[in-house]
């Protein structure tokens, strides 16, 4: 028998939050351990499972079936293709990075890393990681839609128990109705695939697979695709339903908006693609045009927003509405290179944003502000912060030879093919983030050191370093080597371009 390694790595995050919980509130280093332990683990499947996908077999692969209520036809059914395995990967290195971030720091200057209650923080977010690792391997849509609701559940606690006091109990309770609010309707639309597929077949099934194939007439597929895709992308930050993630992002502790921003968006987006256009391709094409509208205001509109904030955190989050729309925006080409770009897209920025909001919180935690005017001279106190930002900030703007151009010249490329006027108003938004992006290195990094900091700060912890040096590699990677994953994704496009195309 093969080893199990998707159900491995989707349970190992909720055994380890059980096992934390079982730690002595007062052990806080036994905690940090064990959570360290768990993410190095999730870390080291997730890298086998990227890397052991055989590209020539394409398809989906390490299937896993496992019957749990055979009745209703629900299965714990696993596999990953080529769009989910990179997202895999994404979800074992945010987890790893976010635990270094969360370690602390006990200098008397600095309020780093999560010091009240670990144990409790730590098991919330494992069940986070739960909800994430199970959205991306699961071909049970009944299984995925579960796994789903167990991502957003904890986002509710961790922010409002741990998040910025200021803004966390509002932030908190605008996500959670958001994002439940589109979990209904999407889960209308689940609901009624299910049993129209039973009326077209007979069977009782939520296999995803079997679904690709059950007969959906183009009518009900021009009905229920924007429920159902718009439903989930509200997770992914889709305007005008944006407006709960800058909010959660700013009140989030640091650990939290990583995989906030890194991870949690990428499920809403990855859920739209996989139930929405892959099961209802018909309606996808109708309505293709209304996405790509929304997608393209949403890039243009969160690139204009990020350039006038003066709070860090919501500069981040803004920046993320608009990286995010390319998603979409790659998505609602579908032809090959909008799809493709939009899968590296979806990787990119996860690690991009990741990096951004852990150099944010170490800032910080050590300043005591997110006020961009408040801040200045970083990098004579934290050098190598400030080249992690700047490297974000080079796969922000897209430039050449880091992942960020590689993710975007593809879905730049594929919206030229379908609408060329779009893809020059969607690319105002690249010379806005070149703006925001330079002028904010300048100020935070290479301004003059406030008097008030003078001997106050200092530097981020050898974790952290880690932490961002995982980071950083991974988008250098793929942008000097884009055969890192390129071939990967394009693996999973075809398999979209087939449903796409009416293919058994």
């Amino acid at each position: 028998m093969n080893f199990p390694v998707l159900s491995v790595i989707t349970f190992t995050p909720v055994v380890a939050a059980v096992l934390i919980l079982l730690i002595p509130a007062e052990r806080k280093n036994e905690t940090r351990a064990v959570a360290l332990a768990a993410a190095v683990f999730a870390l080291i499947l997730s890298c086998w499972v990227y890397f052991g996908y055989d590209q020539a077999a394409g398809g989906y692969q390490f299937i896993e079936r496992y019957n749990w209520l055979p009745a209703l036809g629900i299965s714990l059914y696993f596999g990953v293709d080529g769009m989910s395995a990179p997202l895999v990967l994404l979800a074992g290195v945010v987890m790893f990075t976010g635990v270094l971030i969360s370690w602390g720091d006990d200098h008397p200057h600095v309020m780093a890393g999560i010091q009240d209650r670990p144990r409790e923080f730590f098991a919330f977010l494992f069940i986070l990681a739960w909800g994430v690792f199970g959205v991306f391997v699961s071909l049970d849509l009944f299984m995925l839609f579960f796994f789903y609701e167990i991502a957003v559940f904890p986002m509710y606690l961790l922010i409002a128990i741990w998040g910025w006091v200021v803004t966390r109990e509002y932030a908190a309770m605008k996500l959670t109705l958001y994002l439940f609010v589109g979990s209904v309707i999407s889960l209308v639309g689940v609901l009624v695939m299910y049993w129209v597929q039973y009326q077209n077949t007979g069977v009782l099934s939520f296999d995803m697979l079997a679904m690709e194939n059950a007969g959906f007439s183009k009518t009900f597929q021009d009905i229920w695709f924007l429920p159902v895709f718009l439903g989930f992308a509200v997770l992914a930050g889709i305007w005008p339903f944006h407006n709960w993630s800058p909010d959660g992002h700013v009140a989030a502790p640091t650990a939290v908006s990583m995989f906030h921003a890194g991870v949690l968006m990428k499920l809403g987006a990855f859920a739209a693609l996989r139930v929405g256009i892959m099961l209802l391709p018909q309606g996808a094409q109708t309505w293709s045009w209304l996405i790509m509208l929304i997608a393209a205001v949403a890039v243009v509109y969160g690139a204009y927003i990020a350039f006038v904030q003066v709070d860090f955190k919501y500069m981040v989050g803004f920046s993320s509405v608009s990286h995010m729309g390319l998603v979409i925006l790659g998505f609602s080409t579908l032809n090959r290179q909008g799809l493709l770009g939009a899968g590296l897209q979806m990787f990119s920025h996860g690690v991009m944003t990741a990096l951004f909001f852990a150099v944010v919180g170490m800032i910080y935690d050590r300043a005591h502000t997110r006020q961009i005017p408040e801040l200045g001279g970083m990098s004579r106190i934290m050098p190598f912060a400030t080249v992690g930002f700047i490297i974000g900030g080079l796969v922000s703007m897209g430039m050449p030879l880091f992942s960020g151009f590689v993710a975007e010249f593809p879905i730049f490329m594929g919206v030229w093919n379908v609408q060329w006027l779009v893809a020059v108003i969607a690319s105002i938004s690249i010379v806005i983030t070149a703006a925001y992006i330079m002028r904010n290195i300048r100020q935070v990094f290479f301004g003059e050191l406030p008097e008030k900091f003078e001997g106050h700060l200092t530097d981020v912890t050898a974790l952290d370093k880690v932490a961002i040096a995982t980071l950083c590699l991974f988008m250098i990677v793929i942008g000097l080597f884009p055969n890192f994953m390129v071939p990967i994704v394009e693996e999973g496009v075809e398999n979209v371009l087939r449903l796409l195309q009416g293919g058994a």
